[in-house]
């Protein structure tokens, strides 16, 4: 073998790929080409372009510029809803929001008749206030109240349209709001009242009331706030319990009380309509202030109600045909001068300042008081003449000291009135001179004490010579005490006064209640001091129970709404003993005559006893009368309040007209009781005229009493008091 010799090479595993065979690498790929774009010509612009070319860039700007600050506003809106949002309080604490109570006064009978304050009534809902109550309201003061979310821009620019139609400010009148932004603003945006920052509620509501455009805008707010926290029911019940519909009433509950007398869930659609048509202007459409114009009123609400639905064009027809009428409580408005009165005597805090609803019982009686306003009207038009300015004022009482009735002023349906009653006060005139004979019974003078009627003087240190005239300007002599007081005899009215002295005369009337500076001198006995008809009346009141003092009185009970138990309370108004009961019988049968046969005979009232005493001052600038039966003592006050002068009236006069027509209607149906006097099997009169030279007293029919011998002694000093007068006299001379 040609090889065999030959060594063999290593045998070498062959490598798997070749160089040639390894993978090429991708090739890079090329970078494409740099196109340059080419900038596109500007486009020519033809005329137009160029005329709107700086609109649409302002357009352009202006829409950049909105949506952002847009948005941003709508960032801070969405802020302050939700932080208004969380400040809102639950809808039940929203219900009552007033800063003062209510006072509800009830008569003898326990009949509510009058309210004073915030009277509230109690919470209602809308889902259970009659539906025509809450339909008139929605149909009345926001048809898309169920519509929309708190605001009406297109009843706000309709609003700001007829402003400016009207000559005024866009934001000024007509305001657009919707029920919401009205609860909003009746919620003051949430602003609680404060006395340190505000004097009174009125004060406070005037400024919540205030509409300017950054308050319109709160009130937009709250509005928002107000829809996204409460349903449309909430809202409507915060609105139906907060609202002002006139005459004291805050919210529909206490109005429908006061104007119908039934809750605000039994109204029916005349009714509601009436209720909603306050709510423009309570005090303007408040129907104890004008019943056919709050009718009126109800007929548009009724229109509203028709258009909008919610009622049938029969159901207005026939409301239209049968409108509201006032329960009989409202339409008396009864009663305004006694709870004006009645308010003042109370505590404050529990009365004209109270934060508290208040209930209060009274002596009020409703029929006595119609009885006293339609005597006092029968006289005025029937015995004064037309367009006369004179005034009185009329109390009714009991014997012991219950108000049953008064009238402060020929304006008798008021409230917060110049009360003439009780404000007033004038002198007194001979109304006074039972004080003067209640002081000597007491002391021992007897109704048959024989005195003259005769000029004299008195000699007053410091004063100089008073010398007492009767209004007839003559003189009668001899006569008995009771003649000399039924005929107002005022000499002998001095000389009685002088006997028993002035001290006794000014304590004996003070302790019957006379609680005004009385008169030091002699004058003091004919009525010169000055005091109040409500006074009078009281002191009267004393004689006719038998001598015992009374304080008038006008609340029975007074306690807070929903309390069992009384604060306090009165049952009567008796105090201490003045004059015995012997005294006080004598006096009533003086005063019997003054009717029977003296100068106040206008006032008899048939078969039923009647006592009292005309009382006239100088230049009859006041006249009164003040009488009782057994059951009831009325006073009468007659004058002008600048002290004009009457024309031609005394006491036994217009107001003895007056009392009687009074006490006619009083004592309708009431027995004929007997007045509690004497009853003197002969009574005694002396009447003749006599002319007298000098002063002298009589001897009584009845011995030479104790009375008699003080008579006497203060003749005796008056005559020595003009003998020095007229020695001075002479010797000056």
């Amino acid at each position: 073998m040609s090889n065999s010799g030959r060594k063999k090479p290593p045998l070498v595993a062959e490598k798997r790929y070749s160089k040639a065979a390894k993978a090429k690498p991708k090739p890079k790929a090329k970078p494409k080409p740099r196109v340059t774009k080419r900038k596109a010509a500007p486009r020519k612009r033809g005329v137009i372009g160029w005329i709107l070319f700086p609109f649409v860039w302002t357009f352009r700007l202006i829409w950049r510029l909105t949506w952002r600050i847009t948005a941003v506003a709508a960032i801070l809106l969405a802020a302050a809803v939700a932080y208004t949002y969380a400040q809102l309080p639950p809808v039940e604490e929203l219900l009552d929001g007033r800063t003062r109570g209510s006072v509800t006064v009830l008569d003898r009978e326990n009949v509510v008749f009058a309210w004073r304050g915030d009277n509230f009534g109690g919470a209602v809902r809308a889902e259970s206030v009659a539906p025509a109550l809450k339909n008139a309201v929605v149909a009345t003061e926001d048809k898309r109240f169920y519509w929309h979310l708190g605001i009406s821009p297109r009843g706000i620019a309709s609003a700001m349209r007829i402003n400016m139609r009207e000559g005024r400010k866009p934001w000024k009148g007509n305001g657009g709001s919707t029920l919401t932004q009205q609860t909003a603003k009746l919620l003051c945006l949430g602003v609680k009242f404060d006395p340190t920052k505000w004097k009174n509620e009125t004060e406070y509501e005037a400024d919540c009331r205030r509409t300017t455009l950054a308050r319109k805008g709160k009130e937009a707010l709250y509005a928002l706030a107000m829809e996204a926290k409460y349903s449309k029911n909430d809202i409507l019940s915060i609105y139906l319990n907060r609202a002002y519909l006139g005459g004291g009433a805050r919210g529909f509950e206490a109005a429908s009380q006061i104007y119908f007398g039934k809750h605000a869930a039994k109204v029916s659609i005349p009714e509601s309509a009436m209720l909603a048509g306050l709510l423009k202007a309570p005090s303007t459409y408040a129907p104890t202030n004008n019943l056919q114009r709050a009718q009126d009123r109800a007929a548009t609400v009724l229109k509203l109600m028709r258009e909008q639905g919610y009622i049938s064009s029969s159901d207005e027809a026939a409301a239209n045909a049968a409108p509201a009428t006032l329960s009989k409580a409202a339409q008396a408005r009864a009663g305004g001068y006694f709870v004006d009165w009645v308010m003042d005597t109370a505590p404050d805090f529990l009365a004209n300042d109270t934060t508290e609803d208040v209930m209060i019982r009274s002596t009020f009686d409703t029929r006595l008081q119609k009885a006293a306003e339609d005597a006092l009207d029968y006289i005025f038009e029937e015995k004064v003449r037309e367009g006369s300015e004179a005034q009185a004022a009329i109390v009714v009482m009991s014997a012991d000291g219950a108000v049953r009735a008064m009238v402060g002023g020929r304006q008798a349906k008021v409230s917060g009135a110049f009360n003439r009653a009780v404000q007033a006060k004038r002198q007194t005139g001979s109304a006074f001179k039972p004080f003067v004979y209640a002081a000597a019974m007491d002391l021992g003078f007897q109704y048959d004490s024989i005195v003259v009627d005769e000029p004299f003087t008195i000699n007053v240190p410091g004063s100089g010579p008073y010398t007492p005239k009767n209004y007839t300007r003559n003189f009668k002599g001899e006569m008995t005490l009771t003649d000399a007081l039924a005929q107002s005899i005022n000499t002998v009215a001095v000389k009685v006064s002088e006997a028993v002295g002035r001290d006794n005369v000014r304590d004996v009337a003070e302790r019957f209640g006379i609680d005004n500076e009385l008169a030091a001198g002699p004058a003091l006995a004919l009525g010169a001091s000055e005091s109040t008809l409500l006074e009078m009346t009281g002191a009267y009141a004393g004689i006719l129970n038998g001598g015992r003092a009374v304080s008038p009185y006008g609340i029975r009970e007074l306690r807070l709404k929903g309390d069992q138990d009384a604060l306090f309370g009165q049952g009567g108004g008796y105090g201490e003993r003045v004059i015995t009961e012997s005294a006080a019988q004598q006096l009533t049968y003086m005063m019997y005559r003054v009717v029977n046969d003296g100068t106040g005979r206008r006032a008899k009232l048939g078969d039923r006893e009647v006592a009292g005493k005309t009382g006239t001052t100088s230049a009859a600038k006041d006249a009164w009368f003040i009488g009782f039966t057994a059951q009831y003592v009325v006073g009468v006050w007659m004058g002008y309040d600048d002290n004009t002068p009457l024309n031609d009236v005394t006491g036994g006069g217009l107001p003895a007209d007056i009392w009687k027509e009074t006490m006619v209607r009083v004592t309708d149906g009431l027995p004929a009781e007997p007045l509690p006097m004497i009853r003197p099997a002969n009574p005694p009169r002396v009447t003749r005229p006599e002319p007298v030279q000098q002063p002298r007293v009589a001897q009584s029919r009845r011995g030479n009493t104790q009375g008699n011998q003080n008579l006497e002694n203060v003749t005796e000093q008056i005559i020595r008091d003009v003998g020095n007068l007229l020695g001075k006299l002479l010797g000056g001379n």
